[in-house]
């Protein structure tokens, strides 16, 4: 037993020198690598300590450029400002145009409404004045002689009752607009005149003038209905 305790201390005295070498290798492994670490910690703070941020201050040089980008600005701005104008005018005419337009179509629509109107019964008044030439031919075609006798009493009654409805018949077309046309005399126009004829120079009438009225004419209102059918005295 004494043996076995002697080996004991034996193998302790051995193996003592060999763990604190150990130990002190591994301390130092550690502090080389705590020391390696600070310095890359410390480089890495300066490198980024020294690396140049982006807001430095602009350059000089960039103020000329931005008075280029103000000036296309500008430019833009004008030429839009002036394409905008036209596009403006443009409308603008073409709006007076259609109002001009639409009030014409207004202004013509308003005519032949006025015109319908006042012309509407255009159609009854020719049917009319037939019944007045037929009343114009009997009165014409008594004879005043056989008027002025005493034993044609009954005849003259006829004839003043003839021109009565005549008279009665044209105060009917002067209250509608309907009047006669009865040229006698006056110089021929061609708007209110048909010439059927010439006749020769003649003592108190002058060329160009109605010597002969052939048929009455009639204008209603404006328009000539019926121009009246005359002889015009020749030119010399």
């Amino acid at each position: 037993m004494a043996t076995t305790m002697h080996l004991r201390s034996l193998a302790r005295s051995l193996l003592l020198p060999r763990l604190s070498t150990a130990n002190l290798c591994k301390n130092n492994n550690q502090r080389i690598q705590w020391q390696s670490t600070e310095t890359q910690e410390a480089s890495n703070s300066q490198s980024t300590d020294t690396k140049p941020t982006d807001k430095s201050p602009p350059a000089e040089g960039s103020k000329p450029d931005e008075q280029t980008d103000l000036s296309a600005v500008e430019k833009t701005l004008k030429e839009e400002k002036e394409k905008l104008q036209a596009q403006l005018a443009d409308v603008t005419d073409k709006y007076k145009r259609a109002l001009a337009e639409t009030e014409n179509v207004r202004t013509r629509y308003k005519r032949q409404l006025d015109d319908s109107k006042l012309y509407a019964i255009q159609s009854f008044c020719k049917d009319l004045l037939e019944v007045s030439d037929v009343l114009d031919k009997a009165t014409d075609s008594v004879p005043e002689e056989e008027l002025k006798r005493k034993e044609n009493g009954s005849l003259k009654t006829l004839y003043q009752g003839l021109q009565m409805t005549g008279t009665q018949l044209q105060k009917v077309f002067n209250k509608h607009n309907l009047h006669r046309i009865d040229p006698m005399g006056e110089k021929f126009d061609p708007n209110l005149h048909e010439a059927l004829f010439e006749v020769p120079a003649m003592e108190g009438k002058n060329p160009g003038e109605v010597a002969v009225v052939t048929k009455i004419g009639y204008r209603l209102h404006s328009r000539t209905l019926r121009p009246a059918l005359v002889g015009v005295v020749k030119q010399s």
